[in-house]
């Protein structure tokens, strides 16, 4: 019987994943390598202004969010090209739906640091 990858072994093959993944992410999409701006600009923000934890919480989480989303669109949009460039109505609508998500989540974001930026400065 073949062992599968446990413990230790397996924590470090999924780190080296991360690491790869982030790595192609940060090198190869534009726009990901702006959220990733975005974030090491706004992440610090929250702890030079009196937040309170939650707070903080949602606001770091509302710029990760974005970063993840835009992650699952890059692997959708990875695989869609795996499988063909030529158009097909169901890939152009995987994409779609892929950045549909990006922007969702960026409107999220937004939301939640405005209305937060707001509550303490408005």
């Amino acid at each position: 019987m073949i062992e599968k990858n446990a413990g230790v072994k397996r924590l470090v093959k999924a780190t080296y994943y991360t690491y790869k993944g982030l790595s192609h992410a940060v090198c190869h999409e534009a726009a990901f390598r702006q959220e990733t701006i975005a974030a090491g600009i706004l992440i610090p923000i929250v702890f030079f202004i009196d937040f309170t934890a939650m707070e903080r919480l949602m606001l770091i989480g509302a710029v990760l969010l974005v970063m993840i989303v835009e992650l699952l669109n890059t692997g959708i949009e990875a695989v869609v090209d795996r499988v063909g460039l030529e158009y097909h109505e169901l890939a152009g609508r995987a994409k779609d739906m892929g950045s549909a998500a990006v922007m969702l989540a960026l409107i999220y974001c937004v939301i939640v640091w405005i209305t937060l930026l707001y509550k303490h400065f408005g």
